[in-house]
């Protein structure tokens, strides 16, 4: 219910505020399990993706998010967790295996799951290179991959701004299901599972417009 409520009332205020586009939302199936892949620009835009679909949308995110003490640290993890969180130590040696996992699990269970290859948000609104959890998530799970493009959430929320900006109205298109079957059984090759990614990074890349780097972008927020 706390779920239900935060929803329709988080999405009446971005609908007002920030008027968002939504093309492509019909390529979304209205049941069984569905991998949401795109480009991450900034902090926000798993709130904006979880508004802007009718269906619950799970994602990972940092077990410190809903760790913190106190009234405010309640009220965040409260926050997150109705936002449809799921809290991983990602800092640990086991990190990414405990991500993958938990996706694993919430497509088995014909949820949707939302992620982000390139592993961390963009350090110049580039897109870097994607990671191949995504696709070792559809080669384990079978769900298909809807390709999606966060367009605008950099300009509400620029990098250091806490406070999201007003009335910078943003776009979310979706493209059509990428189906990766023709690869079952073939997790385990990296060859596949680079090609797998490549594929669902460069429709991201159309449907956001974005320039391409062939580089992670955790070493280039590190350079």
């Amino acid at each position: 219910m706390s779920r239900i409520l935060l929803k329709a009332f988080l999405g009446l205020l971005m609908r007002v505020l920030y008027r968002p586009r939504v093309e492509g939302a019909r390529h979304i199936a209205a049941e069984g399990p569905v991998i949401l892949a795109g480009n991450h620009l900034t902090f926000i835009d798993s709130l904006f993706l979880g508004l802007v679909v009718k269906r619950y949308v799970y994602f990972i995110g940092k077990d410190e998010y809903v760790k913190g003490k106190g009234v405010k640290g309640r009220l965040m993890g409260w926050f997150f967790s109705n936002s449809g969180m799921i809290p991983v130590d990602r800092d640990g040696g086991h990190g990414g295996v405990a991500a993958l996992m938990t996706g694993r699990r919430v497509l088995e269970e014909g949820k949707v799951f939302g992620i982000y290859p390139e592993g961390t948000r963009s350090p110049d609104g580039r897109l870097y290179r994607g990671r191949t959890g995504i696709a070792r998530l559809a080669l384990m799970t079978g769900a298909p991959v809807v390709p999606f493009a966060m367009i605008g959430t950099e300009k509400v929320q620029p990098t250091g701004r806490g406070v999201p900006r007003i009335s910078r109205r943003v776009t979310v298109r979706f493209g059509e299901p990428l189906d990766f079957s023709r690869y079952e059984g073939m997790d385990r090759d990296r060859y596949v599972l680079r090609a797998v990614t490549d594929e669902v990074m460069s429709e991201v890349m159309r449907l956001s417009g974005q320039e391409y780097v062939d580089m992670y972008a955790t070493k280039a927020r590190a350079a």
